[in-house]
């Protein structure tokens, strides 16, 4: 028998921390368009971006067709995400800089990561592959939607953000 879309969602970590991400990811690019102006179609092409960049580059790299062209529930979660980022942007005059986006980034940075180790394990990369995968899959729709945002990715050139998370991973192999 089939699953329902809870158990779709939530049957295994990767459902779960996948979910997570996407949703985080996508509010979080969504705010950014947001602070910037950006019109419906591009506040949603940022926050869509930044929701599933990563991950596609992560399925390209180990020859799997990107989970966002397999699944409607992928970009229902995306669009959730760009909804709640449009919702915060009503509400409030910096939604990129409140907390509750901050946390969210947070949030999807470390479930990406996680994401990003999980298919890597399963593909059977070596360590040095884990760590650079589930980075890459961690900072990957950051660093697209800062190019759509007409900057220089955030990743290079501020902050530990990704550095961080890299030698965090390097140290439990």
């Amino acid at each position: 028998m089939g699953q329902g879309p809870l158990g779709v969602l939530f049957g295994n970590p990767f459902a779960v921390m996948n979910t997570i991400g996407l949703l985080t990811f996508a509010l979080v690019g969504s705010s950014k368009a947001i602070r910037e102006e950006f019109d419906l179609l591009g506040i949603t092409v940022v926050g869509l971006t930044m929701a599933f960049a990563g991950g596609a580059t992560r399925d390209l790299l180990v020859a799997r067709v990107p989970l966002a062209l397999q699944s409607p529930i992928e970009i229902a979660l995306g669009l959730l995400g760009v909804g709640l980022a449009i919702a915060l942007g009503v509400i409030l005059a910096s939604p990129d800089r409140h907390p509750v986006t901050l946390i969210a980034d947070a949030i999807g940075l470390a479930a990406f990561t996680t994401t990003g180790a999980i298919v890597a394990t399963d593909v059977g990369v070596s360590a040095f592959g884990v760590v650079a995968i589930a980075t890459i899959n961690a900072v990957g729709g950051g660093a697209f939607a800062d190019i759509l945002l007409d900057r220089s990715p955030f990743i290079l050139f501020d902050d530990f953000y990704a550095s961080v998370r890299f030698w965090a991973e390097v140290r439990t192999f």
